[in-house]
Order: C-alpha cells, then structure tokens, then sequence
C-alpha cells in the first residue's frame, strides 16, 4: 500500500484547493480529502473524503493508519476575524490540532507536516513595511497569538526531534472558488462578488488600509514548492514569510473600474479595522525566494481580470 497524503481542513478557503491539485500531481486515491462536516460537496465528491475532527487525537491517527498516511497538510483553522468573537475555541481547535499532528510525527507515524502560519503573528510593534524575517512579533488578535506560539512550536519539535515540519506565514489569499472564510482580509475576495452582483460595496476596512496579498493559485504553488523542497535547503522550521503584493481597498476598486466603469465604493470600517491596522503593509520575503526559489505570478490586475472573468461565469 503506498504511502498517502492527508489534509485536514479540506473544505476550507486554502484546504479545498490545495486539496484538488495535490489530487493532479499525485492522483485522487493518493490524496484524503477530511473535514469536520461536509462544507464543499465539491470537495467531498472529487475523491475520498473522510470526517474527521483536528482536535481528536485518536480519530487522527486512526485515519493515518487506515490509509498509510506520510504527509499531512494542516489547513483546519479558525481565523482572525471569527476568532475575535471565539477566542477560546480559536486557541484549542488551533493548538490541539497542531500538537496532535506533531505528534504524531515525533512518534513515527507520519513523516512530514505542512501547517500554516500568517502575517496575523505580527503586531503594531512590528516593522510595517517590507517587514523582515526576524523581526518583533506581538500579535494582538487570538489567531495571531496562536500562530506564533504555533511557529515556536514547529522549530521546537524539528530541533529536538527531527520532525520535518514546513510553514509559510501566508499574507491575504484571494480565490474565485471558494467564499470567504471569516478573515480580516476577506474584503478583497468579496468585493469581487458585489462588483459583479451589484456594482457597489460597502468595505469593512478604511479606504488607504494597505495589506499583503496574494491570489489563490501562487499560494498553491509557493505551499506545494516548499513541501517539494529538498530538505537540506528548507533553512527555517518556524515560519517562512511569503509575498507577493500590496495593495488597498481604493487601488482594487480601481482595478475593479477598468473592468466595471460604473462600480462604487464606500467605507464603513468594523473591528476588523483595528486587526488591519496591527499587520504589516509589505513584506520582505527574500529568504523563501532564496532557500527554494519562491516566486509569484499574479499581479492586482492579473487577479482582477481571473477574478471577475471566473465570477461572471457562476
């Protein structure tokens, strides 16, 4: 029986799409497909799909050893914004999954984990343009809170006992496929939809909030490029940052207008305005461009011309 691969989270935003590619590099019998509910019947339906909830440790590891599991994509979370008005569930759904995946790991029964971390790790300490590496990291929100001290366990567990584990601190992610999952960032995936439906959007976010972005389809290909990575040149086992552009409300609104002349805008920032306001504007991600040739290829217009074209067709 050869080895398989298992993401939990699958019908998630990130989980729903990692899950269909891996399923063309590697085969659908190859890749198990798991959720705590059946979320994307998309999802469910394109292979084998397993219910299994990340905070159970024994229904984990039950399933790596029905299906010969070596790898696991971590993607079940709750995010920054959900997480605000949940903060105990954020920390024990975020942290019992993690440490039951490491463990499984350091006890032999997988061999490699993907988990994700956020540009949510940072604070308003922090460095807000072209923010490095290494840098201050004082997190103000649950989800960011539960990233860092995540990170700090990654590098912990492949320090002293080897688990091959890989991270990237993922910035805003826009995709067509899947709706929004309850992040600060989700303003630039709905959006898209208003313009379309209504020509008009009220955002939660004030109009020069400038945040890291990044379309769908580079954030596939930066977690499956890294996990393909030798292990020799993946150097950090807390985090890597990741980017690809920046930009505000007002400058996707005008990408917007080229494509829809009529479209409007108006601003009504909410809570989340304040978790936008802790992250950085741009970030420095040279190291992963470095260690295993990171490279995007969506700018805002190229993400505005997918988006709406894949839209209008729904």
């Amino acid at each position: 029986m050869s080895s398989k691969i298992l993401i939990i989270g699958a019908c998630g935003q990130i989980g729903s799409e990692l899950t269909y590619k891996l399923r063309d590099i590697h085969g659908n019998e190859n890749v198990i497909a798991s959720d705590i509910n059946y979320g994307n019947l998309d999802v469910v339906n394109s292979g084998i799909f397993e219910i299994l909830d990340a905070q159970d440790y024994s229904a984990v590891k039950i399933c790596v050893e029905k299906y010969n599991i070596k790898t696991i994509y971590l993607m079940a979370a709750m995010l920054s914004a959900t997480g605000e008005k949940f903060p105990m569930k954020a920390w024990d759904l975020n942290m019992d999954s993690l440490f039951h995946v490491l463990n499984l790991a350091k006890e032999g029964f997988i061999k490699n984990v993907f988990w994700p971390s956020s540009i949510a790790v940072f604070g308003s300490t922090t460095p807000k343009e072209n923010t490095p590496q290494y840098t201050i990291m004082e997190p103000s929100t649950v989800y960011g809170i539960t990233k860092q001290v995540g990170e700090r366990w990654c590098e912990y567990y492949h320090n002293k006992y080897g688990v091959d584990v890989r991270s990237i601190r993922y910035p805003g992610i826009i995709s067509w496929k899947t709706l929004p999952g309850g992040g600060t960032t989700d303003y630039a995936v709905d959006i898209y939809h208003k313009a379309i439906a209504d020509k008009t959007y009220e955002c939660f976010l004030s109009e020069n909030t400038e945040l890291p972005m990044m379309f769908m389809d580079d954030a596939i290909k930066a977690t499956i490029d890294l996990m393909h990575a030798d292990s020799d040149s993946v150097k950090i086992r807390s985090s890597y940052n990741l980017a690809a552009i920046s930009f505000t409300p007002t400058d996707i609104a005008n990408a917007i207008k080229k494509h829809i002349p009529d479209f409007t805008i108006s601003y009504k920032p909410d809570f989340r305005q304040e978790i936008a306001d802790s992250w950085p504007k741009s970030i420095d991600d040279s190291q992963a461009r470095q260690d295993w040739n990171w490279t995007h290829n969506f700018d805002l217009e190229a993400i505005t011309k997918e988006m709406l074209t894949n839209l209008s067709k729904e």
